[in-house]
């Protein structure tokens, strides 16, 4: 029989241990082995039933333990130590504090918007990378003291459980989340009834949500939910599961993540007193609509939107996670023009204003699509990639909001991605790392704001310690495959006397390859399947072989992607390899903090430049492990060969797909034949791999460093927030107001601005050559129509030129203004330009609106180049 209504009943813990219950609740644990370690004393086998999560614990503990530990002199110290440090933690001064006591200015609160979070496996919000990264923001930021607030969506079913048919098909649950199960708390007003938000919409309907809150460390996790009463069944199930339904589903999840989340924001903001945001953070386009919002909440303070535009913008920053237009959601403007104005939601603001925001009006788009990313770029005047790679890729992919500029000056900068140390390091590793550093090297390294385990002595390290190390995350990873093999055989059909060949799958002696990670095409989760036969030769070379441990998830609607998965699945159920190639279901954050560390190289074979970043071999590095990897994502821009191996890739003009898979593969298999595999397996006198342990420190010691979260957020606080945060504190109604008709001005005046004529003069010049080390001297008319000087900025470009003339590794060079204008109302700019470099060069000159208050000169994707016949000036060549 079923039940008919589902509560959770509580326990009630004795006095003494009241402590464990904010223990629990404050998601700190999840990335503190001492805190972690405490729980586990309360039960040790209810812990491990509990698959590691304290609320679970502690809803399942006996009173009869309970009654045994409030007598327990030596748990009840732990206990105390325990919450002492999780308030010294939640209290004491940070880097962000101690940052903004030496004057930085940083912001009083950072709005961090987001559709996932991976914080922990015990709070089910996530589905890869993306949501990965936003958990290791915020616990980064909360280990830095940086005043976040995250903001995203509960829910009810989270992302899909995966399990695999008997023949190898994925086949997808959604096992219904209890939200009072979960280590969150229902946010309440005074009264103590549920705060909830409000959206409007088409035809005066309600989409109501509550708000729950999660407490990451010194972070408070926002999270709105549409499960509840007095929604229709269609509202109440706007967040029924991650990434699911058609268009208008997606959509609602978005205005309610967008604008509900800004409204819930303020509710926290009231009833807690926690600073207001004075910048908001909007993780992908996903979460673009918290700019609509915010120019709603300044239109009723009387502001017109275009000056309440300014000022959103100058508070907004926008990271773009995506390489490739297909992995940006977009909507028919139909849908859009149906939700809002005076029908819908944001009455009073102009829906065909909205619309423009993120229609696709430039070349190559398509005007009739309502682009995510576009709104969220045009909403934000900073923006950012995840990668070095990807910042390039992204500048590529837009440049059409910028017409006239060259990719490299649109403005996308880049902050590569990192990862949380204290959350993906293995304890081993940690303790490991700690003993090798020496007192010395520890206080001065000290941080109150990082978390992560330092490896500043980690020559210090014995060889043979590190080894050890090594071979223990193995076997772990082995005893983990084993186990996890079992039951998904088991939910395959299989029973338990024709399973004993899974005792003898991996071997924790042989070289472990990990590979993990979202199934799309992409990714080329089968490349390693392009020569069967070589593969097997690899997995069961006599004296090198190699075992290989694969897991993913393809998205419940990519048939293509489950057939990738099933065709992995069914070579690895080979009774000839199974032993060592196995295929783990169910790929989430508690299967990746063993895979990880228990890897000797972690793999990653993308289709260049298609990842955006690819953080898991980060976390794969932190652990000593090596990465063999295409340069593509972070790898592309930390590469050494001290770190790992890079595999080669077929031109860019090879467009047969699988001759370019073929190359590829070929080179991957080469790779491990002739250097993985016998750099692993070469032991030294001591019968150690020496070159390989070398490997592994270098890794370790050299480039960990880079890899880490808080490295990421420093970077985001500093180049990003706050700038923000200073440009937004500048524009006042006042301000804004004379900004916006300025821009307003400039664009309407803008086609009249030209340039007219352009000389070069240089003394050493003889035709078209000059000497290294001399200098040009220009001379440029310009005209500017009813625009002033100061409204302009006129600018030399030179460099490097190609065959077809065009500059590369391009610098600029201000010319200034050169008296009065003349009888026609021409402006003569005038400059050096000095020759710095040899072989081909030449120059041209622009003219960009200027104004204190652009972030950058590309702002408002307004530029005035030369014509054919401008003169001279179309460019000088030197040689």
């Amino acid at each position: 029989m079923k039940a008919i209504r589902r509560f959770t009943v509580r326990p009630v813990l004795p006095e003494p241990l009241q402590p464990l219950s904010d223990l629990a609740r404050n998601l700190r644990w999840s990335w503190h082995t001492e805190t972690r370690e405490l729980f586990e004393a309360v039960d040790p086998a209810g812990w491990r039933a509990a698959d590691g999560d304290p609320v679970r614990l502690l809803g399942a503990v006996s009173a009869a333990r309970l009654a045994e530990l409030a007598g327990d002199r030596p748990f009840l110290d732990r206990l105390t130590a325990a919450a002492d440090d999780l308030d010294t933690y939640l209290r004491g001064e940070r880097w962000y504090q101690a940052r903004d006591g030496q004057g930085a200015e940083l912001p009083a609160a950072v709005g961090y918007f987001s559709p996932e979070f991976g914080v922990t496996a015990a709070l089910p919000q996530y589905s890869g990378g993306l949501g990965i990264l936003a958990g290791d923001h915020l616990k980064a930021a909360s280990d830095l003291g940086v005043p976040l607030i995250g903001v995203g969506l509960l829910y009810r079913h989270g992302y899909f459980r995966q399990s695999l048919s008997r023949d190898g098909w994925q086949q997808e649950q959604y096992p219904v989340l209890d939200p009072n199960e979960l280590p969150l708390t229902l946010v309440r007003e005074e009264d103590g009834t549920p705060a909830q938000v409000v959206l409007t919409l088409p035809g005066r309907r309600a989409l109501r949500a509550c708000i729950w809150q999660a407490h990451v460390g010194r972070v408070p996790l926002l999270m709105l939910d549409s499960d509840v009463e007095e929604n229709g069944p269609g509202e109440r199930d706007v967040t029924d599961r991650l990434y699911g339904g058609g268009s208008e589903h997606r959509l609602l999840q978005e205005m309610l993540l967008g604008i509900g989340g800004v409204r819930a924001v303020r509710t926290y903001c009231r009833l807690t007193g926690h600073p207001a945001p004075e910048v908001f953070h909007t993780n992908e386009g996903h979460a673009g609509f918290l700019g609509l919002e915010r120019i709603r909440e300044l239109a009723g303070t009387g502001l017109g939107f275009d000056a309440a535009l300014e000022v959103v913008r100058a508070g907004t920053v926008f990271t773009t996670h995506t390489p490739v237009p297909a992995g940006i959601d977009r909507f028919d403007r139909e849908l859009i023009a149906r939700h809002f104005g005076d029908d819908g939601e944001l009455p009073g603001v102009d829906a065909e204003r909205i619309l423009g925001l993120g229609l696709e009006t430039y070349p190559g788009g398509r005007p009739n699509l309502f682009n995510m990313a576009v709104m969220g770029l045009r909403l934000a005047q900073r923006a950012n990639g995840v990668s070095a790679l990807h910042g390039a890729v992204s500048r590529e992919m837009f440049a059409g909001l910028w017409p006239g500029f060259d990719p490299e000056e649109v403005p996308i900068t880049s902050v590569t991605n990192g990862v949380h140390a204290p959350t993906w390091v293995a304890p081993e590793v940690a303790r490991l790392g700690a003993a090798g550093t020496s007192g010395a090297a520890r206080s001065a390294t000290a941080d109150p704001g990082s978390g992560s385990s330092r490896w500043d002595a980690e020559s210090e390290i014995p060889d043979g310690d590190l080894w050890d190390v090594r071979h223990v995350l193995r076997e772990q990873l082995v005893t983990e495959v084993r186990k996890r093999l079992h039951a998904s055989w088991r939910l395959r059909g299989a029973q338990a006397a024709e399973l004993g060949w899974i005792d003898g799958v991996l071997d924790p002696d042989v070289l472990t390859i990990g590979f993990a990670r979202r199934v799309p095409s992409y990714k080329r989760l089968t490349l390693m399947l392009s020569d069967r036969d070589r593969l097997r030769a690899l997995l069961l070379h006599p004296e090198r072989p190699v075992q290989i441990v694969v897991a993913g998830k393809a998205h419940p609607a990519d048939d293509g992607g489950k057939r990738l998965v099933q065709e992995l699945v069914r070579f690895a159920d080979d009774p000839r390899v199974r032993h060592r190639i196995v295929f783990l279901p169910d790929y989430g954050m508690a299967m990746a903090q063993k895979l990880y560390p228990g890897c000797d190289v972690w793999l990653n074979n993308p289709l260049r430049p298609l990842e955006a970043c690819g953080t898991s071999g980060m976390k794969a590095a932190l652990n000593g492990c090596l990465n063999l990897s295409v340069l593509d994502g972070w790898w592309d821009e930390w590469f050494e060969p001290d770190f790992g191996w890079a595999i080669p890739t077929a031109d860019a003009s090879t467009s047969d797909e699988h001759r370019r898979d073929e190359l590829e593969a070929n080179a991957l298999y080469e790779l491990i034949e002739d250097r993985v595999a016998p750099r692993f397996y070469d032991r030294g006198a001591g019968g150690l791999p020496d070159r390989w342990i070398a490997m592994v420190r270098r890794t370790l010691g050299t480039l960990g460093p880079k890899l880490l979260a808080d490295r990421m957020v420093r970077e985001y606080v500093e180049r990003l927030y706050a700038p923000a945060a200073h440009a937004h504190r500048l524009l006042d109604t006042g301000t804004a107001t004379e900004l916006a008709a300025w821009k307003d001005r400039t664009r309407a005046l803008w086609p009249r601005v030209s340039v007219d004529h352009a000389e070069a003069v240089a003394a050493t010049a003889v035709g078209s050559t000059a000497e290294l080390g001399s200098t040009l001297s220009l001379r440029v008319r310009i005209g500017l129509g009813e625009l002033d000087p100061d409204d302009v900025e006129v600018q030399a470009v030179a460099g490097r030129v190609g065959s077809d003339d065009a500059i590369v590794d391009a610098r600029s060079f201000p010319l200034k203004p050169a008296g009065g204008p003349d009888i026609e109302g021409r402006w003569m700019y005038e400059g050096p330009l000095a020759l710095d470099r040899t072989g081909p060069y030449g120059y041209t000159v622009r003219v960009l609106p200027a104004h204190p208050l652009l972030a950058t000169s590309a702002d408002l994707g307004l530029v005035a180049l030369p014509t054919e016949a401008t003169g001279e000036g179309a460019g000088v060549l030197m040689r």
